[in-house]
């Protein structure tokens, strides 16, 4: 068995974009299960407004890895027995996945995910509404 060297691997909380980047007007047509996603970015302060240190915006995206919903497949969601409650999330929702799901690729310029409908695990109604420090203190 071949071992593969995963070196240069980018973990999926270090694959953000500038949030002043606009999403592409055209996108790739997504066949099958899958679900295209902008990772962003959650938040750089608290909500009082003090600034949080790099080494704690690092632990939050580290515990956190979310994103919004630019595309969804022709098959995601269709299979009833799987989903019997219908769509998890729509175009434009924000939406939380696995540390380590999806392929990455960058597109137009802008870092892309690309999730099967199953790899979405909650959807947010604003990411910079979440509070992972909360794990931090304990």
């Amino acid at each position: 068995m071949q071992t593969i060297k995963m070196q240069k691997a980018v973990k999926n909380d270090e694959w953000l974009n500038n949030e002043e980047t606009p999403d592409p007007k055209v996108l790739p047509v997504l066949p099958g299960y899958h679900v295209l996603v902008r990772p962003v970015s959650i938040r750089n302060q608290t909500k009082g407004g003090i600034m949080l240190p790099d080494s704690v915006r690092e632990d939050i995206s580290y515990l956190t890895t979310v994103g919004k919903v630019l595309s969804i497949g022709d098959l995601a969601y269709k299979d009833k027995d799987k989903f019997p409650n219908g769509n998890w999330c729509e175009v434009g929702d924000y939406v939380s996945y696995g540390k380590h799901e999806g392929q990455k690729f960058i597109y137009k310029g802008l870092k892309l995910l690309l999730l099967f409908d199953d790899q979405i695990m909650m959807k947010v109604e604003n990411p910079k509404d979440l509070d992972t420090t909360y794990n931090l203190s304990n």
